[in-house]
């Protein structure tokens, strides 16, 4: 039997009387001081890119590269886990947590193997975001192109 409109606000009612109060303060400012620490850290990997003498467009990939090896790095050792639960979205926005989010599947199913396992289970949060990255892409390098040759 469904619940009619009557029942059902009477229901939200209570659940929003008991629900527990989320943080919104301390949520918003962790999110913001683990943030902030991972990208001063990126700009200090940068600043030590550009003292070896790359440019500062040479300089993004390889610290793009390196992040990335360092978010996935720390996943594998179980540490990022524990960043991200404390600094929730924070930790989750850079390009460390895009590792993350890419590894953390791979690992939770390494056991059923290297195909099956670590190469299925890989893409299963980031494929989505890589298919729409690169459509995106596309449509917008095409729109740029078709604008340009008129």
């Amino acid at each position: 039997m469904k619940a009619g409109p009557r029942e059902s606000r009477a229901y939200q009612r209570l659940h929003a009387k008991y629900r527990p109060q989320t943080p919104l303060l301390r949520n918003v400012t962790v999110a913001f001081l683990v943030g902030g620490t991972i990208c001063a850290f990126g700009q200090l990997v940068y600043d030590f890119y550009l003292g070896l003498g790359f440019t500062p467009a040479e300089a993004a990939g390889p610290l793009a590269g390196t992040m990335i090896f360092l978010g996935a790095f720390l996943t594998g050792l179980g540490v990022y886990d524990w960043i991200g639960d404390f600094g929730g979205m924070g930790a989750a926005l850079p390009i460390t947590g895009f590792a993350n989010a890419i590894v953390a599947p791979a690992m939770e199913s390494k056991r059923e193997g290297l195909v099956q396992g670590l190469g299925t289970k890989m893409f299963e949060v980031a494929g989505p975001v890589l298919v729409y990255g690169l459509t995106v892409s596309f449509v917008v390098g095409a729109v740029r192109y078709i604008i340009r040759a008129y």
